[in-house]
C-alpha cells in the first residue's frame, strides 16, 4: 500500500478495498467497517472522518490519529470568464504542485486531472514539459483530485460525468498508479464511473501502449500525435526519437486490433508549424484505414514557447484535408485561456510570484 509522501499517516485514497480492510484489521476493527468507510469515501464524498456518522466515535478517533483524506493544500483557485471552467492548484506535503481543471459543458462535467508532478516528456509547447519531472503521484493523489470536485459538484446537485487524464504528467509513465486510480474510480461499489467515461492520454510510450492493449481495458486511449513526420515530430515531441512514428503507429494498430476500440489522436494546431496542408496530407496517409478519430486543438500558448494557435481558416483547411482521406475529426473548444488552464501554466504563475517576493 502507498503512503502519502512526507507523512506518517495513511491516506485512505491510496488504499484498495482489500488494503482498507487489512488496515482496519490492524486497528482491531471488524472487516465490515471497510464497506462503510468505502461508501463514505466514494459515494458520499466525506470531507473528514467526523462526517462518517455511522462509525463509532472511537473508530473515528482512531482514523483521525492514523489516517488522512487530504493530499495537500489548495493554494490557488481561478474561474474563467466563461463561467464554465475552474482550475485549482494544489501544493502537496513535499512542496510539489499539481493542477486540476473542471470544465462544464451543456450535459457534461469533465475533469482534467494530473498523474505526475511535472513531466519527463519535454514536449516543447507544453508548460508542464518545460518545467521538467519531479515525481509520480500516488494513486490516492490522483483519485483525490476527482473526489475534491465530486464533493463540490454535489453541493449543487451535479456530478462528475467524464474524466480526462490529460493534466500534468504522462499517465503511462506512471502506469501502475494511474491504472490503480482508474480501478478505484470505476469500482461499481465505489465511485462507479463508467470506464468509457475516462480517457487516458499518452504522448506515445510504445511498450506501455502495447501493455495497455493486452490488458483489454475499456477505458479509451488518446495519443498526442501533433505531427505526422519524424522530422516534424522530433522537434515537438522529443520522445519520438526513442519511439519514432513507425513504431508508434504499429503500437496504435496493435491497440485497435486487440481491443476493437477506436483510438483518438490529439493534434495541437500551431500556426505555421504543424497546421499546413502538407502535414494534413501526411497525417491522412499515416492513419488512413485505421479505426480512429482526430481531435484538433488550437494551441494554448505558453510563456516558454513562441508558437501560437492556428487561425480558424487554417483549422478549417486542415480539417477539410483530413476529410479527403476519410478521416473524421473535431475541433476542441478552447477553455480557460484567461486562467492558464493549459497544464502547468497556473503552477508556473504561482511559483513565479513566490520567487519574486
Amino acid at each position: 500500500m502507498n503512503k502519502t509522501n512526507q507523512s506518517t499517516t495513511i491516506n485512505l485514497y491510496d488504499l484498495t478495498f482489500d488494503e482498507l480492510t487489512q488496515f482496519l484489521r490492524d486497528l482491531n476493527e471488524p472487516p465490515f467497517r471497510a464497506r462503510q468507510i468505502w461508501e463514505w469515501l466514494y459515494r458520499h464524498y466525506a470531507p473528514d472522518f467526523a462526517s462518517m456518522t455511522n462509525l463509532p466515535q472511537t473508530l473515528r478517533q482512531k482514523l483521525a490519529a492514523t489516517a488522512t483524506l487530504h493530499i495537500g493544500q489548495i493554494v490557488a483557485s481561478l474561474h474563467a470568464k466563461d463561467g464554465q471552467t475552474k482550475k485549482i492548484l494544489i501544493r502537496l506535503p513535499d512542496g510539489q504542485y499539481i493542477e486540476t481543471v473542471l470544465m462544464r459543458y451543456e450535459k457534461r462535467r469533465t475533469l482534467c486531472i494530473s498523474t505526475q508532478a511535472g513531466c519527463a516528456m519535454d514536449c516543447v509547447f507544453c508548460a508542464t514539459g518545460q518545467m521538467g519531472f519531479f515525481r509520480n503521484l500516488s494513486s490516492g493523489e490522483i483519485v483525490a483530485q476527482v473526489m475534491h470536485f465530486a464533493r463540490e459538484l454535489a453541493t449543487t446537485g451535479e456530478h462528475v460525468t467524464n474524466i480526462v487524464m490529460m493534466g500534468m504528467g504522462e499517465p503511462l509513465h506512471n502506469y501502475h498508479n494511474t491504472l490503480s486510480a482508474l480501478d478505484r474510480l470505476t469500482d461499481p461499489n465505489g465511485f462507479n464511473l463508467g470506464a468509457r467515461k475516462i480517457t487516458i492520454s499518452t504522448v506515445g510510450l510504445v511498450p506501455a501502449i502495447r501493455r495497455y492493449a493486452d490488458e483489454q481495458r475499456q477505458t479509451p486511449l488518446a495519443v498526442s500525435l501533433h505531427a505526422a513526420t519524424d522530422e516534424e515530430r522530433n522537434k515537438l515531441i522529443p520522445i519520438n526519437r526513442r519511439w519514432p512514428l513507425a513504431e508508434l503507429m504499429d503500437a496504435c494498430r496493435y491497440y485497435v486490433e486487440k481491443t476493437k476500440r477506436r483510438l483518438t489522436f490529439e493534434w495541437a494546431l500551431i500556426e505555421g508549424e504543424n497546421d499546413t496542408i502538407e502535414q494534413a496530407q501526411a497525417l491522412g496517409r499515416l492513419v488512413q484505414g485505421m479505426l480512429c478519430h482526430v481531435n484538433l486543438i488550437p494551441l494554448n500558448p505558453t510563456a516558454g514557447y513562441k508558437g501560437g494557435p492556428s487561425s480558424r481558416e487554417r483549422v478549417a483547411a486542415f480539417q477539410a484535408e483530413l476529410a479527403r482521406y476519410g478521416i473524421t475529426s473535431t475541433v476542441r473548444v478552447r477553455r480557460g485561456i484567461d486562467i492558464q488552464a493549459g497544464c502547468g501554466q497556473l503552477r508556473d504563475r504561482v511559483i513565479g510570484q513566490d520567487l519574486s517576493k
